[in-house]
């Protein structure tokens, strides 16, 4: 197994000799593992009960490796070369860390833009798969992915149901129908492992198999790192970093996550919905910052921000004041983060395994799919950009006007959430505007691609602390693109997901900034000139 590291400064540090010595004489890690319901008190016994599964995944995963790799050899001679993964949250996020860090193709479509559906299906087709992965079953996202493949298989002469493979929870929707309709495969998941928690289960192995992953050799790192977890010893670095995650006083709730070596492909990006989804409820919790290990929020010594950096397990690291180091391999930092997790939950006073938050942007996307109603006139629009937003816009009658007005609106305690609703893999580059708008404004910036970050994030935002300041950007597509046998486009979904989360943060009186951009490639590059020019102008403040 890879070695596993640990090392940790200031208020980490300090959590880690308050909370240490407890944790270990109230046996914390063998009662986690031996699936102590009781931990996380009285209000969430019910749910834990059920979702304790995660600490035994790696062994009860065993028996799924030999039928997924009889499935992948199948198909390869078959022809097929390519995998799908259609899903989202903890069905896509997992995956996609374990196939980008094993150097294999797997193309994740966790997305209802019209253009990255278009382009997903527009590559190979005759040579594809696809895994359709929910754990309930009736995924909006994902079941409309679904539709519109097995279409374009048939459509081109190819008989869906042998290039359609489902991972689902046992008796779920999608369960018995995918049966009745005899796709190529279905596996069921463990029902008693939550979605964020899946990585060594189906949900984790049946993608990652497929597409090359030596998911044999994953699961027994797995294995061995729950053994060393399974340990009430002060040595134990999962009940170290659960100090770290939940345990600073006063708390830090701003978890800056910084790939710094390890070599683990978008580790970050998965433990962002872990501890988001996890942690952020009850007015509580802490935010995961995906950022680089130079980015401001990394630099800046915020008192209420701590980083988090993962690093190769050979690397001499020196550790800034509020920091903490991790190394490991990724199937080892996987169980670790989980049982982390775990611990930090009991550390909050919260129940890690629910999200009682998620649902209400699904119940406004659906309200407004069901009404259709007319969008919300803009406030003004400039160039490429309409800008629409609240009181708090005051006389903004610019685009830079309007996002100057949004970060007026920022405290001391404050974070900026950018949200962008529209084809990640074409326009990555808006993903630089981060780092810029995180100097800009001094706090804690996180970014989000849109309908993918309300199952991620999207729990802390409307359960944690009200202190977010959302940025939300829209596209407007040049072709939409049909949903077969529903009411409703790829275009339309979208929109409505947009929308209805809006509408919830305002509801919880938060500041929600939204442009659309009516010319993606125009509006992109606007919207970066825009933020750049401010972020110049903040440089040129600072050095004067």
């Amino acid at each position: 197994m890879t070695t596993l590291s640990y090392d940790a400064t200031g208020a980490a540090q300090q959590a880690l000799e308050l909370h240490l010595p407890v944790l270990v004489e109230d046996r914390i890690a063998t009662r986690i593992f031996a699936k102590d319901h009781t931990l996380w008190g009285p209000d969430a016994e019910a749910e834990s009960a059920i979702r304790l599964g995660w600490v035994e995944a790696a062994t009860v995963s065993q028996p799924l490796v030999k039928d997924i790799l009889e499935l992948r050899d199948a198909l390869k001679s078959e022809g097929v070369t390519r995998i799908v993964l259609c899903g989202m949250g903890g069905s896509s996020l997992a995956p996609e860390v374990i196939a980008g860090t094993a150097g294999v193709e797997l193309t994740v479509l966790d997305s209802t833009d019209p253009d990255q559906v278009r382009a997903a299906l527009a590559d190979r087709l005759d040579g594809t798969a696809i895994v359709v992965s929910s754990k309930s079953g009736s995924t909006v996202e994902t079941d409309s992915q679904r539709r519109v493949f097995e279409k374009a298989f048939n459509d081109a002469g190819i008989d869906a149901r042998s290039r359609i493979i489902i991972v689902t929870d046992p008796g779920s929707p999608l369960d018995k129908a995918s049966r009745e309709a005899g796709y190529r495969a279905v596996f069921n998941a463990d029902p008693n492992v939550g979605g964020r928690f899946s990585a060594l289960t189906a949900f984790g192995l049946v993608p990652s198999g497929l597409a090359g992953v030596d998911i044999q050799a994953f699961l027994d790192e797995a294995e061995e790192a729950a053994e060393i977890l399974n340990d009430d010893a002060p040595e134990n670095i999962g009940l170290a970093l659960g100090t770290a995650l939940g345990g600073t006083s006063p708390l830090r709730n701003k978890i800056v996550i910084a790939e710094d070596g390890s070599g683990i492909v978008g580790f970050a990006d998965w433990a962002e919905q872990l501890i988001a989804e996890s942690t952020g409820k009850l007015g509580t919790g802490v935010l995961p910052v995906v950022a680089g290990p130079n980015s401001p929020e990394a630099t800046i010594g915020a008192p209420d921000v701590l980083v988090v950096r993962l690093v190769a397990a050979d690397a001499d690291v020196e550790l800034g004041e509020n920091e903490v180091a991790i190394a490991g391999g990724l199937p080892t930092l996987m169980m670790v983060w989980e049982f982390a997790t775990a611990v930090a939950g009991r550390l909050l006073g919260i129940n890690p395994f629910d999200q009682p938050d998620v649902e209400a942007a699904k119940v406004a996307a659906r309200g407004l799919l069901d009404a259709q109603p007319e969008p919300t006139p803009a406030a003004f629009v400039d160039g490429s950009i309409e800008v629409r937003g609240g009181d708090w816009l005051g006389d903004a009658r610019t685009a830079e006007d309007a996002v100057k007005a949004l970060l007026d609106t920022l405290e001391s305690d404050s974070y900026l959430s950018v949200q962008a609703y529209f084809d990640r893999l074409s326009f990555a580059q808006l993903e630089g505007i981060r780092d810029e708008l995180a100097t800009v404004s001094g706090r804690p910036v996180t970014f989000g691609w849109g309908p993918r970050f309300l199952h991620s994030t999207g729990q802390f935002h409307k359960g944690g602390p009200g202190i977010g300041v959302f940025l939300q950007v829209t596209a407007a597509s040049a072709e939409d693109l049909a949903i077969p046998e529903r009411p409703f486009t790829f275009g339309e979904l979208i929109a409505a997901q947009a929308a209805g989360d809006a509408q919830v943060l305002t509801d919880h009186g938060r500041p929600v900034l939204r442009l659309h951009l009516t010319d993606r490639a125009a509006g992109v590059a606007q919207l970066q000139d825009i933020i750049a020019a401010l972020s110049a102008r903040s440089a040129s403040v600072t050095e004067s």
